[in-house]
Formats: structure tokens, C-alpha cells, sequence
């Protein structure tokens, strides 16, 4: 028989300016910059703050129970080495603490305009684009080299037809026969007219380009090198006829089948190790490893001090004439546009705790970590995300959010906030080491070995071990691959 019943429940449920703060906190500064300047051409009551000057003064003159007087949350303000917010005490729509030329280039010039900075971001009309610097790829190389030979039109086009066909690595893998066949010209192109052109185009740019085999990438690069070279000729044979006993360290068979003295061939195989195997990948690199650091860390007066930097804190504020005037419009409460000034004061409220979070999980990081400021990698703690979730009084994703596609800029260098998260090992005597204490210890090992007998991952294990770290022989490996170092045989010079 149906009934109507009444239960009573509690459910946690995210609203969407807890969504947003969690959202942005766990951006890269770079994806935080673009979330930003997307705001900034999207809602009307966002715009750029390029004066501080200015700022000050209408601080002095606006009173915060006028219209359109924000309280100090409502501007996107760095913070101080000491956790303090440089906006407390002032009139909050300034961004104080980055000079212009700190700022990226597309947070700067002067927008005094809103309406033209949002038409055309640029004053002079230029794109930022012409100003990066592109590393041209092999094919646009090669084709301004061929550029300065005077050669008749089919040559040329037989020769942009041979570049067109080179793999990224520079290797011609394609068979000439099969070229042949797939070349349309009047008359028709012979395998003799593609191996000329061939020849041209592997004596363009740097030698090996053009290769059809690994043996020929390093003759070419041989035959380049100045016939004084000390042991070029043996070198020669060696890529040419052994490469494969090479590989396999036959040094003994490869002298009997040379003919050369033990001298001459360590100096051949010394010479041909240095050969570059793949010359087409120095060229069109994409150079995608630069990171921008959210923090920056400095050592003043013996003491360790963390600093927003500033360069990721793009100048932003409520407009101060739409929002007066907004409030003074009629029904402004019921209007569309309540809901974008909302949201602005939102995301500048929760870009600004995203600093704060930022800051305060680096100087906890830098406190607990501080051996390794001083003397480097092997003074690394083993550190967990709790262990700063707990000091800090927030949850264990709030950090793991916090410290995600987040870097620091130290006088060691720039690390991820969870490079100072090492796993934790342990000790004869009982204690704890980290993992990146283990690879540092490895890589000075290794650094000291003989070359002539370069020690084993199991030799590496036994010294670990005498000095009480206690790790297996696959984790010796596993940390060696992961510092791309070979394995014994291969570091092993004659």
C-alpha cells in the first residue's frame, strides 16, 4: 500500500565558489595565467590593473561605503614573505609588489581603455607570437641551404623531393627505386639522378643527414672530420664493416679483424662513441621544458625566505565605474550581470587564497627541508603529504593540490614542490633516509668508480649497505635508469 514518509539527511555538497578555489589552486601558473586572462576578456566588471599609483590615490579619496569601494578580498594582491597580505590596510584594488617589467607580456601595457584593450590587446598592432623564438625544423634548414646553389629547375626539385622524404631523425629509410616510381617527371627520374641529388642534400647541413643505414650516418660524420684525426681510418672500418662487434664489445675480434694495435682501437671506438646516431633531432625541437616557479626562495640574514613571485601575479581588479554603476542602476539585483560581478569577486577572492595556500605549503616545505638548501640532494628528508597537512591544519588533498605542476625557484636550482616528498628508506641502525638521499649517494658512487671497472648494481648495493642503507639490487637498477645512467658493461672504457 504506498505511504509518504519523511527522512532527514545530511549531504556535503561543493558550491560553485568552493568548485572554483579548488580548481584553480590545483593549476600549473601558466594555465592560472590563461584562466585569468580568459576572465579578464570575458566579464565586464574584471579589467587590468596597470597603475598602483593610481590605485593609492583613489584609495585616499573613495570611502568603502561608496558603490563601487570593494573591500580588500576583491583585489588580486601578492602577499609578504611573512604570510601577511600587502593589500591589508588600504583600499583593495590594487595589485602592489610586481613592477611592469616583472609582469608577463600578456598582462602589460597600458589599458587605460577597456574597451580598446579588449579589441586589440596589442597598441602597436603587433602579435607576441613574432617575438618567440622558433628553432627552424630540419626540412626548413635543409631547404635554405639548397637555396644558395645555382641549380636548374628539375635538380632543385628533384633535391626538395629528397628533403621532403628524410624522417624527423634524419634517416632517408625509403628505398631510391621506390622514390623513382613515385616521382612524376617528364622525362622520368632515374635511381642515378636521385642518388646525385642525394649526395647534394647529405653535404647541406650537418654531416650524417640523409643516411640510409646507421653505418653511413657515422662514415659521413668520419669522412668530416679532418684527416688528422687521430684514429679516423680505424674508425672508418669499424662503421663501415663491424659495427655489430662493436656492440658486443668483441675487442679482441675486432683487433684480429682490423689489424690495428689495442691503443689504436680504444682511441677508434672512443672516437666513433661520440658520433651523433640520429643528426636529424637536433633540429625543430620543441622546446617545452620551461616552467615558470610560483615561489622564490632566498636566503637572508642565515635565514630561508619564500616569496610569491611576482611574474605570476597578473595585476587584476574590479572595475571600480561599472560596479558603481551597476549599483546604481535599477533592479541591478535581478539583473544578468549580478550574477558576473558575483563571480568576479569570486575568482579574484579565490585566486588570492590560492597564493596564500601556495605560500604557506612552500614554507612549511622550506622548514622541514632546510638541510637541503644548505648542503644539497643528499640531505633530502623523506617527507609525506600529511606530514604538511597536519602542520598546517588542511586536508591531505588541499596539499596534494598545492603542490601539483607548482615550482620553486631556489639557489640550487628550479624543483617541483613534490620533488621535497621523497620516499622514505631505511637504515642498519633502524633510522630513515629518503629515496633522493639513495640517488645522490648512487651518483657519487658512480662518479668515483674506475671507468676501466666501473662497479655493478650489486657492488652498489654492498657499499650502500656499508654505509647502513639497506636497498635491494633492483632498486639500485630502478634508480639508476632513473638517472639515465647504463649499466656497468656499457660505462665500461677500454
Amino acid at each position: 500500500m504506498p505511504s509518504i514518509e519523511l527522512r532527514t539527511r545530511q549531504s556535503l555538497a561543493l558550491t560553485p565558489r568552493l568548485q572554483q578555489s579548488v580548481r584553480l589552486l590545483q593549476l600549473s601558473a601558466l594555465e592560472f595565467q590563461q584562466e585569468l586572462r580568459t576572465a579578464l576578456d570575458t566579464n565586464p566588471f574584471l579589467e587590468y590593473d596597470s597603475s598602483e599609483t593610481e590605485d593609492v590615490a583613489l584609495a585616499g579619496t573613495t570611502s568603502g561605503e561608496e558603490a563601487g569601494a570593494l573591500p580588500a578580498a576583491d583585489t588580486l594582491a601578492p602577499t609578504e614573505p611573512d604570510g601577511s597580505s600587502s593589500a591589508e590596510g588600504a583600499s583593495a584594488d590594487s595589485l602592489e609588489g610586481a613592477s611592469q617589467d616583472d609582469m608577463p607580456a600578456d598582462f602589460s601595457g597600458d589599458y587605460g581603455s577597456r574597451g580598446s584593450a579588449r579589441q586589440n590587446g596589442d597598441a602597436d598592432g603587433s602579435d607576441p607570437a613574432d617575438w618567440a623564438r622558433s628553432q627552424p625544423t630540419l626540412r626548413e634548414q635543409l631547404h635554405d641551404a639548397l637555396r644558395l646553389y645555382r641549380l636548374d629547375d628539375r635538380d632543385r626539385a628533384v633535391a626538395r623531393f629528397i628533403i621532403e622524404a628524410l624522417d624527423d631523425d634524419g634517416y632517408l629509410r625509403q628505398s631510391l627505386a621506390d622514390l623513382a616510381d613515385s616521382v612524376d617527371l617528364e622525362p622520368e627520374l632515374s635511381e642515378e639522378e636521385l642518388l646525385v641529388a642525394l649526395r647534394l642534400v647529405q653535404s647541406l647541413d650537418r654531416p650524417g643527414l640523409g643516411a640510409r643505414s646507421l653505418s653511413e650516418c657515422l662514415a659521413l660524420q668520419i669522412n668530416a672530420l679532418p684527416a688528422d684525426t687521430p684514429g679516423r681510418d680505424v674508425a672508418r672500418q669499424i662503421v663501415e664493416h663491424h659495427l655489430e662487434r662493436l656492440a658486443r664489445r668483441e675487442q679482441a675480434e675486432l683487433q684480429k679483424q682490423i689489424g690495428c694495435s689495442a691503443d689504436e682501437l680504444r682511441v677508434a671506438c672512443a672516437l666513433v662513441r661520440k658520433l651523433d646516431p640520429k643528426p636529424g633531432n637536433c633540429y625543430g625541437r620543441a622546446e617545452d621544458n620551461y616552467v615558470v616557479p610560483d615561489v622564490i626562495v632566498r636566503q637572508a640574514r642565515n635565514k630561508w625566505v619564500v616569496s610569491i613571485n611576482p611574474a605570476v601575479q597578473p595585476r587584476a581588479r574590479i572595475h571600480r565605474m561599472y560596479a558603481q554603476l551597476f549599483a546604481q542602476s535599477a533592479g541591478a539585483s535581478r539583473s544578468p550581470l549580478a550574477q558576473q560581478l558575483q563571480e568576479a569577486r569570486w575568482l579574484i577572492r579565490n585566486a588570492q587564497q590560492r597564493f596564500d595556500t601556495i605560500q604557506r605549503v612552500a614554507e612549511c616545505i622550506v622548514t622541514h627541508q632546510k638541510a637541503f638548501f644548505q648542503y644539497g640532494e643528499i640531505a633530502l628528508k623523506p617527507m609525506v603529504l600529511r606530514d604538511v597537512a597536519d602542520e598546517l591544519g588542511l586536508h591531505e588533498s588541499t596539499i596534494s593540490r598545492a603542490t601539483g605542476n607548482k615550482y620553486m625557484a631556489t639557489p640550487r636550482g628550479i624543483f617541483e614542490f613534490k620533488h621535497f616528498f621523497p620516499r622514505e628508506l631505511g637504515t642498519e641502525s633502524g633510522g630513515t633516509c629518503s629515496a633522493a638521499a639513495v640517488r645522490a649517494l648512487l651518483k657519487e658512487m658512480i662518479a668515483a668508480e674506475n671507468t676501466r671497472d666501473p662497479l655493478s648494481d650489486v657492488t652498489l648495493a654492498k657499499m650502500l649497505a656499508d654505509q647502513g642503507v639497506l636497498v635491494a639490487r633492483r632498486t639500485v637498477a630502478k634508480y639508476r635508469h632513473l638517472m639515465k645512467v647504463p649499466p656497468a658493461e656499457l660505462r665500461r672504457q677500454l
